[in-house]
């Protein structure tokens, strides 16, 4: 429930606010999560597992260029809900609450696993790395909010995914 609000909200949406999205009273979610910080580290946790065992996932269930496709919908969904969430999680990585470097090398080793999975089967450019790949995808997130300009997001990642094909 928090994770829908947050990628939802313009601006971080208040403790009240998230409890009665997720149908609680104020009490019960202070008593899970006694502080913001809290909070905001267990969703940003769940949505980094999420990215990372996804791409294992993915590629048990698809061929690498659509599971790296799926991937970066995800991530996408990932930057939406950073945003809302945004004050927060700057002052946690700040203060070192948050390790952005851990989170960093957890995702480009799910991006690696996706692109070694997709030089394997000659579907995808053995001279691109992770980090091509996340900096793409944060500048495409960072102009096409999948949520607002979901057109525009899907036309940005099929021309960076065409762009991934190996040439002859």
């Amino acid at each position: 429930m928090a994770t829908r609000l947050f990628a939802s909200a313009g601006a971080e949406p208040s403790m009240r606010a998230i409890a009665q999205e997720a149908g609680v009273g104020i009490a019960t979610l202070y008593r899970h999560f006694p502080t913001r910080e809290a909070l905001v580290d267990a969703v940003y946790r769940d949505q980094v597992t999420r990215l990372t065992d996804g791409a294992r996932d993915l590629l048990d269930e698809l061929p690498p260029r659509a599971a790296l496709r799926r991937w970066a919908e995800l991530f996408g969904d990932w930057i939406a809900t950073k945003n809302g969430m945004l004050d927060t999680l700057l002052a946690m990585i700040e203060s070192g609450e948050i390790a952005h470097s851990r989170t960093q090398a957890e995702l480009f080793a799910a991006i690696d696993e996706i692109l070694g999975a997709g030089r394997a089967t000659g579907e995808l450019r053995a001279d691109v790395t992770a980090e091509d790949i996340a900096a793409s995808l944060i500048g495409i997130f960072t102009v096409a909010h999948p949520h607002e300009h979901e057109a525009r997001a899907s036309r940005l990642l099929t021309i960076v995914l065409d762009g991934l094909r190996p040439t002859p």
